[in-house]
C-alpha cells in the first residue's frame, strides 16, 4: 500500500512537468516568440530585442519574489495554495495571448511577462516537494523523470498545434466550428488557448495527489509577510553557512542564463537566420523535444551514478558545441543540416542540465527548508537572467547580427563551467547531513 502511494505521488509530481512545459515550448522557445518577432512586431530585429527586453523584465520580477514567497510558504504552511495560484496564473495569462494582434506590442509582452512569472513560480514551489518525497540515492532520476514527461508533454502539444492549426489549409476553431483566420494570425493565437486548458487539466493530479507535511497556518496578512522576511532574513544567513550550496547557486547564475537565452531566441534565430518556415520550427520543436527528453531520461540515471555536478558539467560542455556549430552554420555548404545538429544536441543536454541542476539542489538542502531554499534556487535561476537576454538583444542592436548575439551564449557557458568546477559535491552533501 506504501509502494502504491509512493509511486502515484511520484508519478503526480512529476506530471506537473507534462502539463506546464508546453508553455516553454511553444510559447518562450518556438511558435509564440517568432510570431511575436514575425507577426506583431515591426521587424525581425526589433522584435527580438524587445522579447529580450520582456524576458528580461520578467526574470528581474521571479529573482525578487521567489525567495521572498519561499519564506513565506515555509513560514505559513502554504506551498500547495501558492502552487495552485501560480499555475493559474499562467494558465489564465498564457490563454489571453490569443487577443494581442498586429502592433499591439506592449499588449503582448505585458501578457507574456505575467504568465512567464507564474510559469516560473509555480516551478519555485513544485521543485520544493522533491527533497520531500525523493529518496537521496534516487533524486537523480526522478527528477529525471519529470524533465522527460516534461518533453513527451511538449512534443505531444507541439504534434496537436501541428496537426489542429498549422498543417490544414483552412484551420478550423474546435470552439465554435468556424474556420480561423490566417490573415490576423488566429491559427497561431489559438495555440495560447490550448495551452492554458492544457495546463489547467494536466496539473489536477499534482494539486490532489501531492500532500503537503504541513497545514496552512491562519495568520494574518501582515503577520504572514513579516514573518516571510524575517524567515528570509534567517535563511539567507544559513545559506552562507553552506558554503557548496552557495557556490552551487552561484555558478548556476551564469550557466542557467545562457540556456534561458536559448530557449528565448532558439525559434527566432531559426526563422530570422535560416529563414525557416512555421512547419520547420514545429517540426525542430518536434526533434528537440524527442531528444530533450531522451537525454532527461537516461541521464537522469547518469546523475545518480556519478552525480549531478559532473552531468551537468558534461551537459554544459555539449552546450558550448551546440552553440558554436549554431553559429557557424551559415558558412558551410550545408549550414542548414549542421544547425538541425546543434539542435539536437541541445536537446540532449537540456534535460539532463535541468534535471541535474535540480536534483543537485535537493541534494544541498537541509530538511525543513526546502520551500526558501528552492526560492533561492529560483533565485539563482533568474537574478542574472537578465544579463544573457539583455546582451544578446544588445549586441544585435550594435551589429544587426542575430548571430553575434548568440556567440555570447557559449562565453556564458565556459563561465559557468568554471564556477561549477569549485564546487566539492560530497563536501556539500556531507555539510546538510549534519
Amino acid at each position: 500500500m506504501k509502494s502504491d502511494n509512493y509511486n502515484r505521488t511520484i508519478f503526480s509530481w512529476s506530471i506537473y512537468d507534462f502539463a506546464n512545459q508546453p508553455f516553454t515550448t511553444i510559447i518562450l522557445t518556438f511558435v509564440y516568440s517568432t510570431f511575436f518577432v514575425d507577426f506583431i512586431a515591426s521587424s525581425g530585429e526589433s522584435g527580438a530585442i524587445l522579447w529580450g527586453r520582456a524576458v528580461t523584465i520578467s526574470s528581474i520580477i521571479i529573482a525578487l519574489l521567489s525567495p521572498l514567497m519561499g519564506a513565506v510558504a515555509d513560514y505559513g504552511g502554504y506551498r500547495k495554495i501558492f502552487l495552485v495560484f501560480w499555475t493559474w496564473v499562467c494558465i489564465i495569462f498564457s490563454s489571453l495571448l490569443y487577443l494581442p494582434v498586429k502592433g499591439e506590442i506592449f499588449f503582448a509582452l505585458t501578457l507574456f511577462c505575467i504568465a512567464n512569472i507564474g510559469f516560473e513560480m509555480g516551478g519555485v514551489f513544485l521543485n520544493a516537494y522533491l527533497p520531500e518525497i525523493a529518496p537521496k540515492e534516487k533524486i537523480g532520476r526522478i527528477s529525471g523523470y519529470g524533465w522527460s514527461f516534461g518533453y513527451i508533454g511538449g512534443l505531444l502539444a507541439l504534434l496537436a498545434s501541428y496537426v489542429l492549426f498549422i498543417s490544414p489549409s483552412s484551420p478550423t476553431n474546435p470552439f465554435n466550428g468556424e474556420l480561423l483566420h490566417i490573415g490576423s494570425g488566429e491559427h497561431i493565437r489559438i495555440i495560447n488557448i490550448m495551452i492554458g486548458i492544457w495546463f489547467a487539466i494536466f496539473s489536477l493530479p499534482t494539486f490532489l495527489f501531492v500532500s503537503d507535511r504541513n497545514k496552512p497556518k491562519k495568520v494574518k496578512f501582515i503577520s504572514l509577510l513579516k514573518n516571510g522576511f524575517i524567515s528570509l532574513n534567517n535563511t539567507y544567513n544559513e545559506i552562507k553557512s553552506y558554503k557548496e550550496t552557495l557556490k552551487f547557486l552561484f555558478a548556476r547564475l551564469v550557466y542557467n542564463d545562457a540556456l534561458i537565452t536559448i530557449f528565448a531566441f532558439g525559434g527566432i534565430y531559426a526563422r530570422e537566420v535560416f529563414n525557416f518556415t512555421f512547419n520547420e520550427i514545429f517540426l525542430f520543436g518536434i526533434v528537440l523535444n524527442i531528444t530533450a527528453g531522451i537525454g532527461a531520461f537516461a541521464l537522469g540515471f547518469l546523475d545518480d551514478i556519478i552525480g549531478g555536478k559532473k552531468t551537468i558539467q558534461i551537459s554544459n560542455i555539449g552546450f558550448i558545441i551546440a552553440t558554436i556549430l549554431a553559429v557557424l552554420a551559415p558558412n558551410f555548404n550545408y549550414g542548414k543540416v549542421v544547425f538541425w545538429f546543434s539542435g539536437a544536441l541541445i536537446g540532449i543536454f537540456a534535460g539532463p542540465n535541468q534535471a541535474a541542476s535540480r536534483s543537485l539542489m535537493g541534494r544541498l538542502t537541509p530538511k525543513n527548508k526546502e520551500n526558501q531554499f528552492y526560492g533561492f534556487f529560483a533565485f539563482s535561476g533568474k537574478a542574472t537572467a537578465f544579463i544573457g537576454p539583455l546582451l544578446f538583444s544588445t549586441i544585435v542592436s550594435f551589429t544587426n547580427s542575430l548571430r553575434a548575439g548568440l556567440a555570447i551564449v557559449s562565453i556564458l557557458f565556459f563561465i559557468g563551467i568554471i564556477l561549477l568546477n569549485n564546487v566539492n559535491e560530497k563536501e556539500g552533501i556531507k555539510s546538510v547531513k549534519e
